[in-house]
């Protein structure tokens, strides 16, 4: 049994602000079937410390950056299964109001680079001395937060023997702290140079796992292939270009325990819609699709543009339900909407159970991100036949088949995919998508293609445990 420790700043059920959450807390229970025992280490911020149900010391250290702390053991219970969790409680890090990045008023928190750097630091000393007698072969670090993971690892003397893998989950969060800080961060100042962890005269967080992880991944074979790149790769693109050989794209999947259609059927599939509109309030003899937008409400996902491209769906009688958070001015712009436009509901927020209302009762989901590294709102639209139009990117890419005169002549299509990610371009998908709404027959073909598309984990996680295989054959003697 291959026995990898996961070290992530979020995971599903207990703390979430985006896909990395689900990600983090599906994989545990979709690796088991392949042998693979994965522990998830996360940290204890207070929402996380108040919602275990029962915990276990199973390690404590005097002073972790500033303070005592200590590591709780605790079920990780999700829809695969119950799983190990090991949770980080340093008070003086993770106990406070706000948010696991930033405060209440929507700042970062000034010592991130101590919160996450002490995060990873625990779990460079559990692999190297294991925990509760049980010793990881790697170590699986998602993300910035975990990024100085690999780099400490190797302070400690057991990169020889314990395997790092480094996944991006979205590139433009880059772990940034001051060379100031370098010393309280307990970096080896030998490292701080072009081909080390220093990123214009600054530390980066993500760029020490780029640097020292044995092998990269990443959440789509696509943005694998974007990074390398300087319109995406965001300044690391050199780096990831000279290890691309170490590099991997690897689908994420979803919950499927979790993410489940409320209807077996097309027809039923009618009835949420019904429900979903009385709820909204939305006018039920329109007759074009209702489209619906879970997201986070920024420039990067395309919302911006969506305002823009709006008439095209509403003035050919479409609705829009959208449910997300960010930007105030977007977030101000989509409620004026709302409030002009009898088509048009809005709530600024995250509600999972409205998030799966929505999804049910939908026609289609909107996704124009400007750059998605693997996305997951347009595989649960699959999943519930709620169809996906999205951008020509990332992930987006690799999971969308785009309703082309060659996709719906070979009777395969799944959604509509636009490319540039501009208001003109998704104005004329929207177009697009009303008429081939119109199309009973062609939309209802697309429908059930959508809903046998397969999404879950389990090639993915195939796909990772051979990884993980190859990683410690390479840590083998």
């Amino acid at each position: 049994m291959t026995r990898v420790l996961s070290v992530a700043s979020e995971c599903v059920p207990l703390i979430k602000t985006g896909g990395l959450a689900d990600v983090v807390g599906a994989l545990p229970g979709a690796l088991a079937v392949h042998g693979v025992d994965m522990r998830v280490l996360l940290p204890g911020y207070r929402q996380v410390i108040a919602n275990l149900p029962t915990q276990t010391v199973v390690a404590e250290y005097g002073d972790l950056f500033g303070g005592p702390a200590r590591v709780l053991r605790a079920p990780l219970a999700n829809g695969s299964g119950e799983q190990v969790l090991y949770v980080l409680e340093a008070p003086h890090l993770f106990d406070r109001d706000g948010g696991p990045y930033m405060d209440k008023s929507g700042n970062d928190w000034r010592d991130n680079p101590e919160r996450f750097a002490a995060l990873s630091s625990v779990a460079a000393m559990i692999g190297a001395d294991g925990i509760e007698g049980w010793f990881p072969q790697i170590l699986h670090c998602h993300d910035w937060q975990a990024g100085f993971t690999p780099l400490y690892l190797r302070e400690l003397g057991a990169a020889g023997r314990v395997a790092t893998l480094m996944t991006i989950h979205n590139i433009a969060f880059q772990g940034m702290a001051s060379a100031a800080r370098i010393g309280t961060l307990g970096l080896p100042r030998t490292g701080f140079h072009q081909r080390g962890y220093e990123f214009w005269d600054s530390v980066s967080a993500l760029k020490a796992g780029l640097v020292y992880a044995d092998r990269l991944s990443t959440v789509s074979p696509t943005y694998a292939s974007e990074l390398m790149t300087k319109e995406f790769g965001m300044g690391l693109d050199g780096v990831l270009r000279e290890r691309q050989e170490d590099m991997v794209g690897i689908l994420n999947g979803i919950d499927e325990a979790i993410w489940t259609p409320p209807y077996k059927t097309i027809a039923e599939k009618a009835k949420h819609k019904a429900a979903l509109r009385k709820e909204l309030d939305l006018p039920t003899d329109w007759p074009g699709p209702l489209c619906v937008v879970i997201s986070r409400l920024t420039e990067q996902k395309g919302l911006d543009i969506l305002m823009q491209a709006l008439p095209a769906l509403l003035d050919r009688g479409g609705q829009l339900a959208l449910l997300g958070a960010g930007n105030p001015g977007l977030e101000e712009a989509f409620q004026r909407k709302a409030q002009k436009h009898p088509g048009v509901a809005v709530r600024i927020g995250y509600d999972e159970d409205f998030a799966h209302r929505l999804m049910a009762g939908g026609d289609a989901i909107l996704v124009p991100s400007r750059f998605e590294p693997c996305g997951l709102t347009q595989m649960y639209g699959l999943r519930y036949g709620t169809l996906p139009l999205v951008a020509l990117t990332g992930g987006l890419a690799d999971t969308v088949i785009n309703a082309s005169p060659a996709g719906l002549a070979a009777g395969c299509a799944t959604g509509i995919q636009f490319h540039p990610v501009t208001a003109q371009a998704l104005a004329q998908a929207l177009m697009k998508l009303v008429n081939l709404y119109q199309d009973k027959e062609t939309w209802t073909r697309m429908m059930t293609n959508a809903m046998a598309t397969p999404v879950s984990w389990t090639h993915s996680a195939a796909k990772y445990a051979a990884l993980y295989q190859d990683m410690v054959k390479a840590k083998t003697p």
